[in-house]
């Protein structure tokens, strides 16, 4: 049996769009024949990947000013598939967080997605038909990690928010499910880890022994959104090499 994705007369929206896991899941969706919606900060980004995929929208849409990215999720219209990659990251020392940093993280990783999904959800149900929403997590959620105390705390709220979505939407023929990738070799990844005992440190704990590549979390996104994972919902799926089973 082909696991080929097609996702011909779906409406997608992707936050987060403009670089690395994002622009990939909609350029990915977009290949299979669905309608895409991408969202991002930087307009840069977007006109770039309208280029690359010229039947592409974009919207131009901060996700931490949350009242007006509600009005302008509202404005795109039906959506049948809705992907929240977007994220931040501020990594300080649990004793130095600061409330600056907290209310960042917070508000884009977490508050966003709640929103978000909200917005999207209510056009959902009440089209019926159902739908399909992933949420891309981080194996931080469930493990403790030096310095990334906010992120950690954001991307558990997260995981545990989508157990929620998946109960109370699933009557409603809505999956909610999770992607918690390790390290990913974005361009952002491979600035970061490119210090050899850096990588040396975490990739010890990796059982596979390499990061991930963003195909492989692109990979399990398509596949939750899909009517191939139809009896999926309220899951975590590590995309981590074994980390999180150590």
């Amino acid at each position: 049996m082909a696991l080929e994705f097609v996702f011909s007369g779906k409406r997608a929206l992707v936050t987060g769009s403009g670089k690395g896991i994002g622009r990939d899941v909609a350029r990915a969706l977009y290949s299979s024949g669905a309608e895409v919606v991408a969202l991002s900060r930087t307009k840069s980004d977007l006109n770039s990947l309208q280029h690359e995929c010229p039947g592409i929208q974009t919207v131009e849409c901060d996700l931490s000013n949350i009242q007006d990215a509600i009005k302008q999720i509202e404005s795109i219209g039906d959506i049948h598939l809705l992907v929240n990659n977007a994220g931040v990251g501020q990594l300080e020392p649990f004793l130095e967080v600061t409330e600056e940093a907290y209310d960042r993280v917070m508000n884009v990783n977490l508050k966003a997605v709640l929103f978000t999904s909200q917005t999207v959800a209510k056009g959902m149900v009440k089209r019926g038909g159902g739908g399909s929403i992933v949420n891309v997590s981080s194996q931080a959620s469930q493990a403790a990690l030096l310095d990334h105390a906010v992120y950690c705390a954001s991307k558990g709220g997260l995981d545990q928010l989508s157990r929620v979505m998946a109960l109370e939407l699933g009557p409603h023929n809505i999956r909610v499910n999770c992607v918690n990738p390790t390290v990913v070799m974005t361009d952002m990844g491979r600035l970061g880890w490119s210090d050899p005992k850096k990588a040396a440190t975490m990739l010890s704990k990796i059982p596979l022994g390499k990061f991930a590549q963003v195909e492989d979390v692109v990979h399990a996104v398509l596949f939750l959104l899909s009517d191939k994972a139809a009896m999926i919902n309220g899951v975590m799926l590590p995309v981590d090499g074994g980390f999180l089973a150590c």
